[in-house]
Formats: C-alpha cells, sequence, structure tokens
C-alpha cells in the first residue's frame, strides 16, 4: 500500500514537471502581446507624425496602426491618403519604373484603410501588377507582394495592355513554387540566374512566401510546398526561438516567420516551432523596449524605425489569429476611411503667405549611405522633394553624409528650400561672398527671421551648428509657419527640468529648446541612461533633416 503510494507521488510529480515543461514552451501570454502591441503602436504612432509614401515612415506604419486596432484620429489616415494622392499625381501614376513592390506596399495600405487602389487620384494603382515579366523583375519579392497586394481586397487580375506577357494570379504562385529551394524554403534570388547551387533559405524571403501561398493551400502543390517550407524553418530555428538571416540573428526574420504561422491559421505555440521552451514570439519580444519599439540586433544595430514597424505588424497579425479575426492582409473587414470634407483652405500653413509647399519632384530619391540610419524616412522625403541633396561618392553613386555636421550656410539652405521661400540675395552680410552658393539662401533666411548673424555684419556661414542653435532656428521656422512659438517663464521651467544638462543652455535658446521638445521637432538624447539636451553638441545632417521633416509635418507642409 505503502509503495502504491509513493507510486501515485512519484507519477503526480513527473505529470506537474512535465506540466510545468509544457507552460514554459507557451508564447507570451495574450495580456503580454496586447501590451506590447498597444505600446509599439503609440511609439510608432508618435514617431511617424506624418506618414509618407516610403517602406519606413511610411506604409508599413499605417498597416501596423490600422491592423493593430489602435486608437488614432481619423484624420491621420486622412491625411495620408492625401498624401498618396498628391505623390501619385506628382509621379504621373509611376511609383517605380522597376520596382514593382512599391505599388504592392500602397496597395496593402490603403487596402488596411478600406481604399480601393483602382482609383487613386485618376490612377489604377493595381494595373502594373497585370504585366508579368516587369512584376517578376525585381526578383521573388515580386510576385510574393503583387499576391499579397492583389488578395488583400479580392482584385481582380487587371489586364495590362502594355504588357509583354499578363499575368494571372496562378503565374505568380507557380513562380513561387518554381523558386522554392532544395532545402524546401526559399531565398531572394533562389531559382533565378543570380542564385547559386548552394543557396540555402533565408527565413524572411521564406516567411513572405508562406504569408503569399496562404491563401492557395487548396491546391496539392502548394500544400506540399508549404509543408516543405515549415519543416524546413523548423530546423533553421534556434534553441532560443529565433531566427538569423545573412548569419546574423535579428527581429525582422522573427516577425516574417511569425506572421507567416499567423497567416496559415498555425499557433506560436505549435510544437515544430517550440525550441527549448521558446517560440518565435517569445524571440521576437526579445528585440522589444516598452516605450522605444524594437530593435534590429541584439546590438541595436539596424535601422530601429524599420525593426519597429515591422514589430507593430506582426504582433497584429498575431493578436488577430489570437482572437480569430481576419489575417493581418485579409482587409474585407477594414474599416472604411471617409474622405477629408473639402474645404476653401490652400496647402499653405496658416502663417506667412510667402511659404510654398514643396512638390515631390524625384519620388523614390534614397542614398546608399543611409540605410541603417533612424532618420532615413525624414531623408528620403526632403529628398524627393529636392530639399535636400547629397555628393557624388567614388563610385558615382550619391552619398548623403548622415553623420556629418552641418554648417550655418547649409541650414538656411535647407529650411529655404523646405518652406518653398523665394529666394533674393541682399548682401546684409560681409562674409557671405556674393558669389557664394549659399548667399541668396542665407540672406532669404534672415530676411524672414529665420536665422540671425553671430554679429551685426557677420554670419559665420562655414561654423557648425550646435543643438540648440538648431533648436532656435526651427522655432522661428515654426513661427513663420503660422505656429504659436512663445511659452512662458513657468512651462518653460517646467518642460526643461526633466533634463540633467538644462542648466548649461544659453539663455536664447531656453524657450526654443522648450517648443522644439513640445512639438517634437528635436529628439532628446539618452546618454548612460540620462535623458540630456546636449545643446552645445554639434548636429549631424541627419538629424537636421529629421527636424525639418518634423517641422513640414506638424504644419501641413509635406503633401
Amino acid at each position: 500500500m505503502k509503495r502504491n503510494f509513493q507510486l501515485v507521488c512519484s507519477l503526480l510529480l513527473v505529470c506537474t514537471l512535465l506540466f510545468g515543461l509544457c507552460s514554459t514552451a507557451l508564447a507570451a501570454s495574450t495580456d503580454e502581446l496586447q501590451k506590447a502591441m498597444d505600446d509599439t503602436a503609440k511609439y510608432t504612432y508618435e514617431t511617424v507624425k506624418s506618414p509618407q509614401v516610403g517602406s519606413i515612415g511610411g506604409e508599413w506604419a499605417v498597416i501596423g496602426l490600422a491592423r493593430s486596432g489602435y486608437s488614432v484620429p481619423e484624420q491621420y489616415y486622412q491625411d495620408y491618403i492625401k498624401t498618396v494622392e498628391k505623390y501619385v499625381t506628382d509621379c504621373k501614376g509611376v511609383l517605380h519604373d522597376k520596382k514593382y513592390t512599391e505599388y504592392s506596399r500602397v496597395i496593402v495600405a490603403l487596402a488596411a484603410l478600406g481604399q480601393d487602389a483602382r482609383d487613386v487620384a485618376g490612377y489604377d494603382l493595381t494595373l502594373p501588377l497585370g504585366d508579368y515579366e516587369k512584376t517578376i523583375w525585381q526578383g521573388l519579392n515580386g510576385p510574393i507582394w503583387a499576391l499579397i497586394a492583389l488578395d488583400t481586397r479580392d482584385y481582380p487580375m487587371p489586364q495590362n495592355k502594355d504588357a509583354t506577357t499578363q499575368a494571372t494570379r496562378q503565374m505568380y504562385v507557380d513562380r513561387i513554387l518554381a523558386c522554392q529551394l532544395t532545402d524546401g524554403g526559399w531565398s531572394l534570388t533562389g531559382g533565378t540566374s543570380a542564385a547559386t547551387k548552394d543557396t540555402t533559405s533565408d527565413p524572411d524571403i521564406t516567411g513572405m512566401a508562406l504569408q503569399a501561398l496562404a491563401n492557395y493551400q487548396d491546391q496539392p502543390k502548394v500544400k506540399e510546398a508549404i509543408n516543405k517550407a515549415l519543416d524546413c524553418m523548423s530546423k533553421q530555428q534556434s534553441e532560443d526561438g529565433g531566427f538569423a538571416s545573412w548569419g546574423e540573428k535579428n527581429s525582422e526574420s522573427c516577425v516574417q516567420m511569425a506572421v507567416a504561422l499567423a497567416t496559415l491559421g498555425i499557433s506560436q505555440d505549435d510544437a515544430r516551432f517550440v525550441k527549448n521552451g521558446h517560440s518565435i514570439l517569445d524571440a521576437l519580444l526579445t528585440f522589444y523596449t516598452p516605450g522605444k519599439g524594437f530593435i534590429h540586433v541584439e546590438d541595436g544595430g539596424g535601422n530601429s524605425l524599420m525593426s519597429t514597424e515591422q514589430g507593430l505588424y506582426a504582433l497584429a497579425a498575431v493578436n488577430r489569429a489570437n482572437a480569430k479575426q481576419n489575417a493581418l492582409y485579409d482587409m474585407s473587414d477594414a474599416k472604411v476611411i471617409k474622405a477629408a470634407e473639402q474645404t476653401d483652405k490652400t496647402d499653405k500653413p496658416a502663417g506667412n503667405d510667402a511659404i510654398n509647399t514643396k512638390p515631390i519632384t524625384k519620388p523614390g530619391a534614397t542614398f546608399p549611405d543611409i540605410t541603417d540610419s533612424p532618420n532615413k524616412a525624414a531623408i528620403e522625403a526632403l529628398a524627393a522633394r529636392e530639399i535636400i541633396n547629397g555628393d557624388t561618392a567614388a563610385d558615382g553613386s550619391m552619398a548623403f553624409r548622415p553623420n556629418d555636421n552641418i554648417t550655418r550656410a547649409e541650414f538656411a539652405a535647407i529650411v529655404v528650400r523646405a518652406l518653398g521661400l523665394e529666394t533674393a540675395a541682399s548682401g546684409v552680410f560681409t562674409d557671405v561672398p556674393a558669389g557664394a552658393w549659399y548667399a541668396a539662401y542665407v540672406d532669404t533666411a534672415n530676411k524672414y527671421g529665420i536665422v540671425n548673424g553671430t554679429t551685426a555684419t557677420t554670419f559665420e556661414p562655414n561654423s557648425k551648428i550646435t543643438r540648440q542653435e538648431a533648436a532656435a532656428m526651427a522655432a522661428r521656422a515654426a513661427g513663420l509657419c503660422g505656429m504659436e512659438n512663445k511659452l512662458d517663464t513657468a512651462a518653460i521651467r517646467d518642460i526643461l527640468a526633466g533634463f540633467g544638462d538644462y542648466v548649461k543652455l544659453a539663455d536664447y535658446a531656453k524657450a526654443p529648446m522648450a517648443f522644439c521638445l513640445t512639438n517634437s521637432l528635436l529628439d532628446k538624447v539618452i546618454d548612460d541612461m540620462d535623458i540630456q539636451l546636449l545643446p552645445a553638441a554639434n548636429i549631424t545632417r541627419a538629424e537636421m533633416a529629421q527636424i525639418i521633416y518634423n517641422l513640414l509635418a506638424v504644419t501641413k507642409l509635406l503633401y
């Protein structure tokens, strides 16, 4: 009897341990997921103040916010739709002559807002996806995102009379299947002349391919391909539940596989994707920091805004799956955003009539040296309007030099171009040569009270700008745009008191710095866990682009 009692106790202990082990294999709880998603959505909304057409600070932010269900003012989405319409009009409907994922990304974002991409300012953005050869030109991304985009609202396949080969959905499905590698997954170049025989699968592309194929699982060949890919990814998954791409563990690889499972209707706790008690979602959340979104890799490298936007829509995909809602890209349940009411207002802000909105004249403009810059979205938005430009590098490409400091003359030129001010030289400063490229910009910025001289007759055009000088200039520019840039003494003190080095601010910069912080024009700096202003630090070209971008966003000058 005693022996039986001991046996029962042993069995109970074993069961307890087993159930305990099982519980550690569960992904983050529903409450943890919801909290992280809401926090990331809040950070995204506050960071991407005016989403533009672009892969960062644009469509992915809109998609993540819309599909997460986070409460965002409808005006935010209306402004984005207006921005897209302006962009498409400026481009005459041609978003890119080769990268057709540009069309797909915008189509998906518009679908998330209940918009029909077949009539955007009179242009059918789905039409290019009817051209098979051009859609697959950029590799596997082309057919993958063409399928995802077209399936968001179950669009009919557009009939493109200019296409060499008219596409069908099945052709895109077959293209993806044909590119599947022998190990079961996919890579960006797999199945193309650029691929080598020993090409191994990439979790990012494999995850995306699975998302595109999810709607076609009724086809036996598709189902077989999906099962092979899942087996491949299960083998590639790390012991911490995550994935590595190009030899580096990163958040985006976790994102694409987490979205893939959610889209396929597979639980994040599926035994194939729980390693050492860790799921993909668990691994993804190791890249998350409350109040700051997601980072790309563990050491913080890479573009954190891109990682944050992707992290947000991944959390939305998982949360939607848990709640038995439509999949992330099934937009049949998307709330229709109504068009903003028409008013008699022009595109000018409420300030000076001399200010003009800068149109997009170089859509898709970018620079090879800003890939990992946290200010990439701002730089590209300004470059598309030719507010900023770069230098020709040794290899013939244009470089922006994001980490270089910016001079007083360069800032004057950027802010004058940003506000669309008509330039005129006046020769007010003795150290600004009449023939200098920046002369008219400096004189114009001074005329409108944006910049001052260092003395009554000198400007020091080649001196580097500090953060407090930038704040002062940005605040004056905001005032010119009609923003109320005056704060009372108590408000200024309360705003600045939270910064350890606020006492280092020059007297002239205290009110402008408080204004810029209040309106999120200038970013604070976290230095050794202490929040700093660093007023005397020189500002970089990338940081200045972000300030100007933020200014244009809050004054509605980015349309």
